[in-house]
C-alpha cells in the first residue's frame, strides 16, 4: 500500500508539473489553428483561455506574460490576414485584452484566498495541538502512539479525542467520541479534555474520573440549544495502567471495546456490563463498573473510535479491526497504527465518512532497576 501511495504521489506531481505548460500549449495551438485555417475561422477562444489557465496554475508574473503573449499572438495573426484594423479584428483583440486583464485580477484573488486558507489551517492546527496535545512517546515501560484522521479533507479537529498522561495513580488514558459535528462537538471535546487532565491527577479511582466527566458534560450540554440540548452525549473508554500491575483497568461508557494484542492474537475487552455514554447518567442508576484485564509485557492496547470499525468498503461491508490485526507482528505502537490506517484506507478505497481517533499503548519489558511508583515521562518526572 505504501508503494501504491508513492506511485500516486509521483503521478500527481507529474500531472501538476505538465499542467503548468498548458498556457503555452494553448497559445501555440491557437496560433497553429489560426494560421492553418481559413481567415474567417478565429482562435480567439485559445488566446482567452491561455491567461485564465495561467491565473489558476501559475504566478502573477507568468499570468501577465501569458496575457501579453495572447495579445501579441492575436495581433500578429490578425495583421497577417489583414483584419487588424477592421471592426471584427479590433473587437476580437479587445476581447483578448479584456480577458487577459481579468486573468491578472483572478490570479490575485486566488492568491489572497490561498493566503487566508493557509492562515486558517495554521490556526486550526494550533487549536488541535491545544485541545489534543501529543501524548508522550513513552512513560516508563509503556510506548504510546496516537493518530487522528478527519473525515473532511484538510480538517484538523472534529468530535473524536484522545489523551494519555502519567498520574499519581498510574498512566491514565481516554479515547472518546462526541455525538454530532461542528463547533458544538469541538466545544464538548475541549470540555472533556480539560476535565480529564485535571480529574486524572486528582481522582483516586476511574469511577471518580468518569463522574467528573459526567458532571462537566451535563453542564456543557445545558448551554446548547435545539436537539443537541437533549441528545448530546459522549462515548468514551477510560483506562488505568499502574506501575506495579500486569493488568489494566477499564471503564467503558457506550464506546467500542478496546482490543488487546499479544503474541499474534487479538482479544476484545468487552465490558462486563453495558453502560450508557457520558452525559446520559440520569437515564440509568448505579455506579460505573471497573473491569480488570491482563496486560503482560509485550502486549498492546488499542483504543479507537467508531470511525475505524464502521469504515465501509464499496460493498457496504464494515472493517473488522480484530480480524485485520490477528496474526500481525508490529515493532511498536507507531508501526501498528500506520499499518492499521493503511489497511483501513485500502478497505474503504480512501473514502471516509467519519473521524477516526486511535491510541495504542505497548507494554515493553521493564528496564533493570525500575521500581514501582510513578513512572517518568521521557526521562523527566
Amino acid at each position: 500500500m505504501r508503494a501504491l501511495g508513492a506511485v500516486r504521489a509521483t503521478v500527481g506531481r507529474w500531472c501538476l508539473r505538465h499542467l503548468q505548460l498548458l498556457p503555452v500549449l494553448l497559445l501555440a495551438g491557437g496560433a497553429l489553428v489560426d494560421y492553418l485555417t481559413p481567415p474567417h475561422v478565429s482562435a480567439e477562444a485559445f488566446y482567452s483561455a491561455a491567461p485564465m489557465t495561467a491565473a489558476a496554475l501559475l504566478s502573477l508574473r507568468a499570468t501577465v506574460l501569458a496575457g501579453i503573449g495572447a495579445c501579441v499572438t492575436d495581433m500578429v495573426l490578425l495583421a497577417h490576414f489583414g483584419f487588424l484594423w477592421d471592426s471584427g479584428g479590433l473587437s476580437e483583440l479587445a476581447a483578448v485584452v479584456t480577458v487577459s486583464g481579468l486573468a491578472v485580477v483572478v490570479n490575485r484573488l486566488m492568491y489572497y484566498s490561498y493566503v487566508r486558507l493557509q492562515s486558517a489551517r495554521r490556526i486550526a492546527l494550533a487549536a488541535q495541538r491545544a485541545v489534543l496535545p501529543q501524548p508522550p512517546a513513552s512513560i516508563g515501560p509503556l510506548r504510546i502512539a496516537v493518530r487522528y484522521q478527519a473525515a473532511v479533507k484538510d480538517a484538523q479537529i472534529g468530535g473524536d479525542f484522545y489523551s494519555a498522561q502519567d498520574t499519581p495513580y498510574g498512566v491514565r488514558c481516554l479515547v472518546g467520541d462526541v455525538r454530532g459535528k461542528g463547533l458544538d462537538a469541538v466545544k464538548a471535546v475541549a470540555v472533556a479534555m480539560g476535565v480529564f487532565r485535571e480529574a486524572a491527577e486528582e481522582e483516586p479511582t476511574l469511577v471518580g474520573v468518569a463522574a467528573r466527566l459526567e458532571r462537566s458534560l451535563l453542564r456543557e450540554r445545558e448551554r446548547r440549544t435545539g436537539p443537541e440540548r437533549t441528545e448530546g452525549f459522549v462515548t468514551g473508554v477510560l483506562v488505568e495502567i499502574r506501575p506495579c500491575d500486569d493488568e489494566l483497568r477499564l471503564v467503558n461508557r457506550g464506546h467500542p471495546a478496546p482490543l488487546l494484542l499479544h503474541a499474534g492474537r487479538v482479544h476484545s475487552a468487552e465490558p462486563s456490563e453495558p453502560a450508557l455514554p457520558l452525559g446520559l447518567a440520569e437515564l440509568a442508576a448505579g455506579q460505573d463498573r471497573v473491569d480488570t484485564v491482563p496486560f503482560p509485557s509485550g502486549a498492546t492496547l488499542l483504543l479507537y473510535t467508531d470511525g475505524l470499525n464502521e469504515a465501509r468498503n464499496r460493498a457496504g461491508d464494515f472493517y473488522d479491526p480484530a480480524t485485520g490485526l490477528t496474526g500481525g507482528e508490529f515493532a511498536g505502537p507507531d508501526a501498528l497504527l500506520d499499518a492499521l490506517l493503511s489497511e483501513v484506507n485500502h478497505h474503504t478505497g480512501g473514502r471516509s465518512s467519519d473521524d477516526m481517533a486511535l491510541l495504542a499503548v505497548t507494554r515493553a519489558p521493564a528496564a533493570p532497576g525500575d521500581e514501582p511508583g510513578r513512572w517518568t515521562v521521557n526521562g523527566a518526572t
